[in-house]
């Protein structure tokens, strides 16, 4: 699935070759992720991105796609015999150029890193991690979803007595409360419109209370549910939608030393009253991962069976599919995740 100069078709691309320490996957399963959609309709972001990580070269052909799972078929020069071909890996969606001296790409959004939209896919052997046998591909290929979530609710670091608010129960909200729920943590407050997430939230991943916010504010149900249990904390919120406006929202809803951890992206940028935030005495933490130990934590978990990131898969498809998921995801019209299948095998 090749996007040139803003469009998307299926396409032949050069099959990519793999470098000095680098392997040559057939990828089996990648998730759609509302990055990916970020990427294609805020080209600005990496026309000229400083960090070197990115770029949207409107000539050139960039494959998406950067959440994997693929079968070794082959090994660039200098790699070790870790991995055997035929054998299943994932790893974190960066490309380190000539073993990172060359700088590192993110894969799925830079023409040198090509993603996994695309029957071949070339990954870092120091950055890739062996899949067990017996764990579906479906499955891995959440782990980097997953991943942000650990990231938010490890850096938390909640206390006994506070309340966690999740505003949003798509992906990366349901990542959110499966890290919370993962570490025993409760009451969980979920908060979002569309009732078949709030109910894949409490049903599936482990939320306490779910909340419709045309209905009652999440501001609400958390503080009858801290007068019901008699806990004396405040609310930790973890903001899992980007939707412009939110965060001055939450913050206005928010009492004294309330800690926001905002997942959400903002692509077209937002505005805050400072002036309304300090007097709330809010502590805000934007982006910062997730961290290797978050990423490769998660993996560790849905491979020995402790997470099953599978019931936020409403479908899998074939590469045709995918410019029409892609649009389900930028109207957050769809399932959670859509899973991809580039080389066919679908069921």
């Amino acid at each position: 699935m090749v996007l040139r100069d803003g469009r998307l078709q299926v396409g032949e691309t050069p099959d990519p070759k793999p470098g000095p320490g680098e392997l040559l996957l057939r990828t089996l399963s990648t998730a759609i992720c509302a990055s990916d959609v970020h990427f294609m309709d805020h080209p600005e972001l990496a026309v000229d991105d400083p960090t070197g990580r990115s770029l949207y070269d409107t000539n050139r052909d960039i494959v998406l796609g950067h959440e994997f799972v693929g079968e070794v078929i082959g090994h660039g020069p200098g790699c070790t015999d870790q991995f055997a071909v035929g054998s299943r890996v994932t790893a974190m969606p960066i490309r380190l150029l000539d073993g990172g001296a060359g700088g590192v790409r993110i894969i799925g959004q830079h023409p040198d890193a090509q993603g996994s939209f695309g029957e071949l896919l070339v990954v870092s052997e120091v950055a890739a991690k062996t899949v067990p046998g017996d764990v579906s591909s479906d499955a891995v290929a959440l782990t980097d979803a997953f991943a942000v979530g650990e990231f938010y609710v490890r850096s938390a670091q909640m206390r006994e007595g506070e309340v966690a608010i999740v505003i949003g129960a798509g992906a990366i909200g349901l990542s959110a409360v499966a890290a919370l729920a993962g570490r025993g943590i409760e009451p969980i407050v979920v908060a979002d419109y569309k009732s078949d997430r709030r109910e894949l939230a409490r049903d599936c991943f482990g939320a306490h209370v779910v909340v419709d916010p045309t209905e009652k504010s999440p501001f609400d149900a958390f503080r009858e549910v801290r007068a019901e249990r008699g806990l004396p904390g405040p609310a930790v919120v973890f903001e899992c939608v980007g939707a412009a406006g939110l965060i001055q929202s939450i913050v206005e809803s928010a009492e004294m030393a309330t800690r926001i951890y905002c997942a959400g992206g903002w692509y077209t940028g937002d505005t805050l009253d400072i002036t309304t935030a300090t007097r709330q005495g809010v502590t805000i933490q934007f982006g910062g991962g997730p961290h290797p130990q978050d990423w490769y934590g998660t993996l560790e978990a849905i491979a020995s069976g402790r997470l099953d990131p599978l019931p936020s898969v409403g479908k899998i498809i074939g590469l045709d599919e995918v410019p029409a998921a892609l649009d389900l995801a930028r109207r957050s019209d769809g399932p959670p995740r859509i899973v991809v299948h580039p080389n066919g095998d679908i069921q």
